[in-house]
């Protein structure tokens, strides 16, 4: 790791550790202020949104040591890091945030079957909606500062304490309307925040399940790392680009590029080199295959060959791209790979159909197809 991106490692968690701090401060004091007003008020909304905010502080501490273990340097026994331990710690929070809502609702659930009637004075109403102010503050805050450094525990902590602004405030309506009408919605209100806590521990869950199963890479990041590659003046093409996660901002990588077949393997290992260090240079990513297409050179007939294939690929609906052509005239081969939608049905009836037309365009020669990823 170069000194630049260790030193923007130790900068993103920084950022992560202090912003977690300054929530569990926040919560700790919001947790505090909420249980004694619930207590007195004698309220179960008041009490339960208490409980929320300690699941936040608990949250925050487990995203600390989340981010203090992925940060360890890479050993003999993990090579690679120990970056993946924030998904890790992503999904206890989700798992602490989805106890805590399915208790609450348990809870709103006793209170409707067995009613008691709160006791909200002005000063409790102050705290309650001071804490709505507090809690949008703290979400935008820490939602934004989990975006600039991609941190998934840190947007999830944000936008939970989002939800939080608006279930207090949903507790503040309520017990407004109590004291003008006498009419207590509070375990009601009990239960809808209850919803909200589950719902959003469930979003965090299949989110960090998503990223642990290895979802696909947005597709505008992939493309400025092949732009950078196909700046290269050798590399006509750069194919089967794949990413490895490692953690939050941590990619290993392989792909395949297109260069003519004239070049030597003192030019390919010189190239290879320069493109390593360009893509790590521009986009952090740590290229640590870099295969080779090889593209038939100056030969009218093989062009003629490529040109009637792609077209017979590309008339099929369904199809994306083709990719790695070569023809060895000498033994009568011709190789590429063909990439179908995932979303079109019978994806390998389609690969059968086009084979069997290229091999219809072209009987005299042994035709090697390869399906390959929708990356």
């Amino acid at each position: 790791m170069s000194e630049i991106n260790e030193a923007a490692v130790k900068n993103r968690n920084a950022v992560i550790v202090r912003t977690s701090v300054i929530g569990i401060i926040a919560n700790v004091f919001l947790a505090a202020f909420k249980a004694a007003v619930g207590i007195f008020s004698n309220s179960i909304a008041v009490v339960l949104d208490a409980v929320n905010n300690l699941s936040d502080v608990l949250s925050s501490v487990v995203t600390i040591a989340g981010t203090k273990l992925a940060g360890k340097k890479p050993d003999k026994k993990h090579p690679l890091g120990y970056g993946r331990v924030e998904y890790l710690s992503t999904m206890i929070v989700a798992a602490i945030v989805l106890y805590a809502g399915i208790t609450s609702l348990v809870e709103s659930i006793k209170k409707i079957i067995n009613p008691e009637t709160p006791d909200y004075s002005v000063v409790s109403l102050i705290i309650i909606g001071s804490a709505v102010f507090v809690k949008i503050f703290l979400g935008i805050y820490v939602k934004k500062k989990g975006q600039t450094v991609n941190s998934g525990s840190l947007v999830a902590s944000g936008s939970d304490a989002l939800f939080d602004a608006i279930l207090s405030a949903s507790v503040l309506l309520s017990a407004i309307i109590f004291m003008l009408t006498g009419i207590s919605l509070e375990a009601y209100v009990g239960v809808l925040i209850s919803a909200f806590i589950i719902k959003s521990g469930i979003e965090m869950l299949a989110e960090t399940l998503d990223e642990i199963l290895g979802k696909r890479v947005d597709r505008d990041y992939l493309a400025k790392i092949r732009k950078t590659i196909c700046e290269d003046e050798l590399v006509s093409g750069a194919y089967d680009l794949f990413l490895h996660s490692y953690g939050p901002e941590k990619y290993i990588g392989s792909v395949h590029v297109e260069v003519p077949d004239t070049l030597t393997a003192n030019d390919i290992d010189v190239m290879e080199r320069r493109i390593a260090g360009n893509v790590y240079q521009k986009h952090g990513v740590l290229l640590a295959g870099i295969g080779i297409y090889s593209i038939n050179h100056d030969n009218e007939e093989i062009s003629e060959i490529r040109k009637t294939i792609s077209e017979i690929i590309m008339s099929h609906e369904g199809a994306l791209q083709t990719h790695g052509f070569f023809v060895d005239m000498e033994n009568k081969t011709i190789n590429f790979d063909v990439i179908i939608d995932y979303g079109f049905d019978k994806r390998e009836e389609l690969f059968e159909h086009i084979y069997d037309d290229v091999r219809k365009a072209y009987p005299e020669y042994e035709i090697f197809m390869n399906l390959d990823i929708d990356i």
